[in-house]
């Protein structure tokens, strides 16, 4: 009786997976997460800031203004900061030193609101220009290694009044949480699967996600105090993740439930 329990709950969640696949194929054409990337491609070029300056000149390490395949090279060591940045935290570089915007006038809005909301916008635009190019972040830098081993160090971190870990989720096969698969980070393939799909369009809220809005979620989840905007901890892991899925394919903007 266990084992037919079992198997039976492995085919209802698997026709639960095939139908959510569905839906997404389905809306996949009219991903809303085009409208933001949009908007961010007219703020690229739109003065702005006490300097009234475009981001034409930012360099997201391909030299300034490149900005095809950038992010399947993020994050990755910059040495103008003597960092390792991820997307966005490059893009408060880029809005202080080119439109004068400072970093603390970002940090201070909330996601979806005020700078925050710009740089969500300029985010899209920059990952779609990524889409369907191999992930490429290999960590040579020693700031890349350090970076790439203390997000290892903060996966499996176990905090918090229910003891939970990033590992806790997705550090296993076949997880799922209500309706939704967990990508099991640990592999590459689960690393590319997570990482490559993210920043992405969420039907259930209406807005578009950033990666470091999803790991902000993943900390409240785990009933953690959330981390600063485009901190060190975000970046390290998001270094972690991005480095364990070399070789993946970047699908983002993606499309979640």
């Amino acid at each position: 009786m266990l084992t037919l329990s079992l198997l039976t709950q492995g085919v209802f969640a698997q026709n639960i997976s095939d139908e959510i696949a569905k839906y997404r194929e389905m809306i996949a054409d009219g991903n809303p997460a085009e409208l933001y990337a949009a908007a961010g491609e007219e703020l690229w070029v739109k003065p702005s800031g006490p300097k009234q300056a475009t981001l034409q000149q930012c360099d997201l390490g391909k030299g300034p203004g490149v900005v095809k395949g950038a992010f399947a090279e993020l994050p990755r060591y910059f040495k103008d900061t003597n960092r390792v940045q991820d997307l966005e935290s490059r893009l408060m570089t880029c809005m202080e030193n080119l439109q004068g915007i400072t970093a603390s006038d970002v940090i201070k809005d909330p996601f979806g609101k005020g700078l925050r909301k710009d740089i969500e916008a300029v985010v899209a635009y920059v990952v779609t220009e990524s889409k369907d190019l191999p992930i490429k972040v290999v960590p040579n830098h020693p700031k890349e290694k350090e970076m790439a081993q203390i997000g290892e160090k903060i996966f499996f971190y176990q905090a918090g009044p229910m003891d939970f870990a990033c590992a806790t989720c997705h550090s296993q096969n076949n997880k799922r949480i209500r309706l939704q698969d967990l990508p099991n980070i640990t592999t590459a393939k689960g690393a590319a699967e997570g990482w490559g799909s993210w920043p992405a369009y969420r039907v259930s809220s209406g807005e578009f996600w950033t990666m470091q809005r999803r790991l902000n979620d993943c900390f409240r989840q785990q009933r953690l105090p959330m981390p600063i905007y485009g901190s060190d901890a975000t970046i390290a892991l998001s270094m972690y993740m991005a480095s364990k899925g070399n070789g993946g394919m970047i699908q983002t903007p993606g499309l979640k439930r």
